[in-house]
């Protein structure tokens, strides 16, 4: 073949690829290589006027890069993207940087969609991460239901989530949850409860979330959102993590079904292994989502929705399900190997078959031991680079903005025992499990030994203590 005639077919082959992204507004079955993914990118930097040969900008915002290096990690697309009044406007001086926010939002749309949620109908990219972004949402709303002060939420110990209510304006709504066998679940009576005692007018809306650390497990759903829909009630779900997790993006789904959801928020870090900074809001009420979309004030950074973009066209549809496989296979292997390892120590799994990505482990004996051996637990861990392992103990008490949580940390005022939590989330390796097992069983022999130590230079200190007690 000649240089001429393979060049043609290369580009031949480049426009079936974006008559593919462009008129579907898919994700790609297969993933693009990585020189097709920059062609296509360089091919839509070229659509903004700061790269037009010629170009005369006398504006303020006119695309300027004073730096080759900064100019090249954002393949010159430096506009940004939405228009000072709409975040998903098309902005006529970068046509390029909208496309790719329009494509971007179109293509995580199919992904959620594969992930479970079939009926949405609308999200976009915003640069926020999830907390922020769940502002936004509030936010919105308060147009909508200017009367309303409180926010019904069931209690999760994360406190971005809890902000995201304060700096919106609005007074949370605490609903502790209720302990059933060692899973915390949600108190659907209290909720009903506390609304009839508020009044449903003064309610901005119930905020519930799928993705939590265990033992706490996603909230109940279809439950909450057929409440909110008898009392005509937004609801506004935090799905952090959770578009990983067929089942939690399964109670989306039957939630919307059943009930009422106006709006999930999901992380862009957490699901699609890219820089943090970004999420997506999506929901079932297309004008609603726009109406958040314009919300946000001026323009944006296009950065999280490239990262997303170029992480999407590169795995393709099907290299995202199979890291979803992964995912939930290697649930199952922690979920086993973690049991095994919990009973060598007079531990236990706890049993939480509702949450389908977090594990949490007992440390009852350890916490018997010596009050600071839990905490110092994690201390090891995290110096033998074991990290995103959580160790709770009991009875810590915490404030944020003004709000005291008992036990925090542990979703709960008193929850039975001290734990330890491991979490299998998307793109964990086997090996990854492997030597997270080996240094905690390690790290577990080790404060064992040294509880054992302390107990026994006590027991010897209160001995001698009584013995001079006797001689006085």
């Amino acid at each position: 073949m000649s240089c001429i005639k393979f060049c043609s077919f290369l580009i031949s082959k480049f426009h079936i690829y974006l008559y593919f992204i462009i008129i579907k507004g898919k994700c790609p079955e297969d993933g693009w290589d990585e020189s097709t993914i920059e062609l296509f990118l360089h091919e839509l930097a070229i659509m903004d006027s700061n790269n037009f040969l010629g170009n005369c900008g006398v504006g303020e915002r006119e695309g300027r890069v004073a730096s080759g290096l900064v100019a090249r990690r954002h393949y010159r697309l430096i506009h940004g993207i939405g228009r000072s009044g709409d975040i998903s406007a098309v902005q006529p001086k970068a046509a390029g940087s909208s496309l790719l926010n329009k494509l971007t939002n179109s293509v995580v749309l199919d992904i959620i969609k594969l992930a479970g949620v079939r009926t949405v109908t609308n999200c976009f990219v915003v640069p926020m991460a999830t907390g922020m972004s769940l502002t936004l949402c509030f936010l919105t709303l308060r147009h909508k239901r200017p009367k309303a002060k409180y926010i019904i939420w069931p209690r999760i110990d994360q406190k971005s989530c809890f902000k995201s209510m304060i700096t919106a304006g609005f007074e949370p709504v605490v609903i502790e949850n209720v302990l059933e066998g060692d899973e915390l679940r949600t108190d659907i009576e209290a909720v009903e409860a506390k609304i009839k005692a508020l009044g449903a007018e003064n309610i901005l809306c119930v905020h519930s979330t799928t993705s939590c650390f265990a033992p706490r497990v996603p909230d109940r759903l279809e439950e909450l959102a057929v409440i909110c829909a008898n009392y005509d009630i937004p609801h506004i779900v935090n799905n952090a993590y959770g578009v990983q997790s067929s089942k939690c993006m399964h109670l989306i789904q039957q939630g919307a079904r059943v009930g009422r959801i106006d709006a999930f928020v999901q992380s862009l870090d957490k699901n699609f292994m890219v820089p943090v900074g970004g999420a997506i809001i999506a929901g079932f009420n297309e004008s609603f989502i726009q109406d958040i979309s314009k919300m946000y004030p001026g323009r944006a950074s296009a950065s999280p929705s490239l990262d997303v973009l170029i992480t999407l066209l590169s795995l393709g549809a099907s290299g995202y399900k199979q890291l979803l496989k992964e995912r939930k296979e290697m649930f199952s292997y922690l979920s086993s190997e973690l049991k095994k390892l919990a009973d060598n120590h007079n531990e236990r799994l706890l049993d939480t078959p509702h949450n389908p990505i977090s594990l949490a482990m007992s440390l009852k004996n350890l916490d018997e031991n010596n009050d600071a051996a839990v905490t110092q637990l994690g201390s090891m861990l995290f110096t033998r680079q074991v990290s995103g392992a959580r160790v709770v103990p009991c009875g810590s008490v915490q404030t944020v903005n003004n709000y005291t949580f008992k036990g925090f940390m542990s979703h709960a005022n008193d929850y039975p025992c001290a734990y330890l939590n491991a979490a299998s989330a998307i793109g964990i390796k086997k090996q990854d499990v492997d030597v997270f097992l080996k240094r905690l069983d390690k790290c577990l022999k080790t404060s064992r030994k040294e509880a054992k130590k302390e107990k026994s230079v006590n027991e010897i200190s209160n001995s001698n203590t009584g013995t001079e007690q006797l001689e006085d």
